[in-house]
């Protein structure tokens, strides 16, 4: 195995493999029974969650479930599938806002009063002697007498050991000062905030390694149907890098990286006494494995690998559950060529795990419980690890669509309008019967006008024959009346209903002819702004139950497992999903428009330009990590664009128009009076000389060519 790009500690309480589980885990088989008897408390809790899934489930495909009955008068069986039509209007609505900015919606900043790195540093290379000389050194730890000052045995870090990733680019900076730049030559740094962009820069890298963005969509969808969605992570996995040497043989590369992944809400079975993931003591994951899946978890850290061999030469053990032959199509064969496999995560009182004859280190002997990651197949722990995170978390993120404050599963938009889904499914299949009959004719025959033995079908050009004599008229045609207009009322003030109790209005997804407001540019901009207000709340609960753990759970994992100096310092993460809400025209707009405002000489010095630029670029969709420059950068390049201009102004100058003796115009480097020279008839056109002079005026120009003024035809 090549270096790994992240090491994970060695010494991980784990228990170890064995060649014979049966012989050497007898003491340990209360730990298997404690992960089942909860992992059944937790399936009973949930099974009227699970009806309200099936239901949501088969409203979306457009499938009658078996608690429906239709009378012998009921032809149809239609099926208007709204249901789907809203849940991927907003899980689309959802995804565009999430990913607006082009990347995974999570950010790193430093903290205001970031401690162990200094939030600014600054020096000033043309500072004067005199000022630099009166300049005072001012601790950050206070003065004497302020009860700031340090306990015994404590040594103060010097600024240079507070610069974090600039340590070595400013250790040679004799007048460095923790502080922003005071005069117009100062350069400030940042140390802070490239430890925040460097740390975020790896934990975005880290999620396009593990498709996060893939597994993030899939949680919004089940989010949008069933009301919650589940993301999972980070842990540790090894990832095969394809590589071919010269001669063409394959040897891959392997490096343990941290992965997220999406998982099914069908497959998530939490604490019953809990209502978010804060609260819940254990949380189990249900996996259906193949023989070759089960193999693969050799391969992570800490399985178990002769344990593992064990349970699949037991054999498969996966059971279908009963909502599993809704969600395949009612598919009735349930023996299934597949291995049950639980993952618990969660607490377990330390006394148990002494009793039940697990190593315990000395130092942790004194927690009364303690957070273990159990793996069970075929009753056989194929996994027993101490949680190796600090602090230890269960490394699962649920988070729901509409808050239920009393439940841990949240409220989907499908079930929002199962009811209205249904009733128009009523009104259509009764317009649709009225259709049917109205359609026809009710045709009533009297047998006795008509010769016997005849056929009775009735088709265009059909000839029935008469008994002779017989009065009246044999064959009579009656109409059903026709209400389906009144049923399509119905069912339209239903649809509407369904926009109520939704949230989310159909002219969001694309439903034309609508009326008032809406048939202009501004009125449907004001209606898709109101109609926006649930997803806000939605792309909320996103940030706050998803995105800030994941983020805090990657932040975690690089600072124990990373020893990166690049990315050290007093960080925190920040969701970005419901930046993405404003539009980024207009984001781009008010952007502008500050920076307008900030141009001013006298507001420049209250603005943050730096800031704004990088933000400026997200609005327009560009990386700003790759359109712009930080401090330090930014520094360089003003460095390099000033000797530039001083190369320029070296370079010699072209000499005026006039004095360079090759100079065709001959206006001695001026300008005035140069141009095209007149034409008869044009003012200052030169004439025949009058008086020794080389000019006439217009009227000398007329008479030059034989015509007279009035004046001299009177003399005459």
């Amino acid at each position: 195995m090549a270096e790994e790009e992240i090491n994970i500690e060695e010494d991980a309480i784990a228990l170890e493999d064995s060649e014979d589980a049966t012989a050497t885990d007898y003491g340990i088989d209360n730990l298997v029974d404690h992960v089942i008897s909860n992992f059944k408390k937790s399936e009973d809790y949930r099974y009227e969650d699970e009806l309200r899934w099936t239901r949501a489930y088969r409203n979306y495909r457009g499938l009658y479930g078996p608690d429906v009955q239709f009378t012998e008068a009921e032809k149809s069986r239609v099926f208007v599938k709204v249901t789907k039509t809203k849940t991927l209007a907003a899980y689309g609505q959802i995804v565009d806002v999430l990913f607006a900015g082009g990347k995974f919606p999570i950010s790193i900043e430093p903290t205001e009063l970031p401690e162990g790195v200094a939030k600014d540093v600054s020096f000033d290379p043309q500072e004067p002697e005199e000022i630099s000389g009166q300049s005072e050194v001012v601790s950050p730890y206070g003065f004497p007498g302020d009860g700031l000052e340090l306990p015994k045995g404590a040594t103060e870090k010097t600024l240079l050991d507070r610069l974090g990733p600039l340590q070595k680019d400013l250790e040679g900076i004799d007048n460095l000062k923790e502080q922003s730049g005071k005069t117009p030559t100062a350069i400030t740094f940042s140390p802070a905030m490239v430890a925040a962009k460097s740390m975020e820069k790896k934990i975005v890298d880290q999620l396009q390694e593990s498709n996060a963005n893939k597994h993030l969509r899939h949680t919004a969808f089940e989010m949008a149907l069933f009301g919650t969605g589940i993301m999972k992570g980070p842990f540790a996995t090894d990832k095969e890098y394809p590589n071919w040497d010269d001669t063409g043989d394959y040897n891959p590369t392997f490096k343990t990286v941290p992965q997220v992944s999406h998982v099914s809400v069908w497959d998530f079975y939490p604490d019953p006494d809990s209502t978010n993931m804060d609260q819940a003591q254990y949380v189990i994951q249900r996996h259906k494995m193949s023989r070759s899946e089960l193999r693969g978890l050799k391969k992570r850290p800490y399985f178990r690998e002769e344990v593992i061999e064990q349970a699949i030469a037991e054999g498969e053990n996966y059971v279908k559950k009963y909502w599993e032959d809704d969600l395949t199509d009612y598919n009735q064969e349930n023996y299934v060529n597949r291995f049950e496999v639980l993952e618990y995560w969660g607490m377990i009182d330390t006394e148990m795990l002494a009793e039940q004859e697990v190593d315990i280190p000395k130092e942790l002997t004194d927690f009364p419980e303690l957070q273990v990651n159990v793996w069970v197949c075929n009753r056989k722990l194929i996994r027993v690890v101490l949680n190796p995170f600090k602090p230890a978390v269960i490394p699962y993120m649920a988070a729901p669509y509409e808050l239920n404050p009393y439940s841990f599963f949240g409220i989907g938009l499908a079930e929002n309008m199962d009811d209205t889904q249904t009733l128009m499914n009523g009104f259509m299949r009764m317009a649709v019967d009225n259709a049917v009959l109205s359609g026809n004719l009710l045709i009533e025959v009297d047998e006795t006008n008509l010769v016997p033995g005849q056929d009775l079908s009735v088709y265009p050009g059909k000839i029935f024959r008469r008994q002779g004599g017989a009065p009246g008229q044999a064959i009579f045609g009656t109409k059903f009346p026709n209400v389906s207009n009144e049923n399509m009322q119905l069912f339209d003030k239903a649809r509407v209903l369904a926009d109520e109790s939704t949230g989310f209005p159909s002219f969001a997804h694309g439903q034309t002819g609508v009326q008032g407001i809406g048939r202009t540019a501004s009125g449907i901009s004001m209606l898709m702004n109101a109609a926006a207000g649930s997803i806000k709340t939605v792309i909320k609960n996103i940030d706050d139950y998803l995105l800030t753990p994941l983020g805090q759970g990657l932040f975690r994992f690089n600072m124990q497992f990373d020893f990166d100096p690049e990315i050290k310092g007093d960080l925190e993460v920040k969701a970005r999903g419901t930046e993405s809400l404003m539009a980024n025209e207009v984001r781009s707009q008010r952007l502008m428009q500050f920076l307008g405002v900030a141009s001013n000489p006298a507001l420049a010095p209250f603005a943050k330009f730096d800031y704004i630029i990088r933000e400026i670029a997200k609005s327009m969709e560009l990386d700003p990590n790759k359109v712009t420059n930080d401090m330090r950068q930014a520094a360089v390049q003003a460095e390099l664009l000033k000797q530039f201009r001083g190369d320029q102004s070296e370079q010699p100058q072209q000499p005026p128009a006039g004095v360079d003796p090759n100079d065709p115009t001959g206006a001695g480097g001026g300008t005035i009076g140069t141009g095209q020279a007149p034409v008869p008839g044009e003012q200052g056109f030169t004439g025949v000389p009058r008086g020794g002079q080389g000019q006439t005026t217009n009227v000398e120009q007329t008479q030059d060519v034989g015509e007279q003024s009035p004046t001299d035809q009177q003399l005459q």
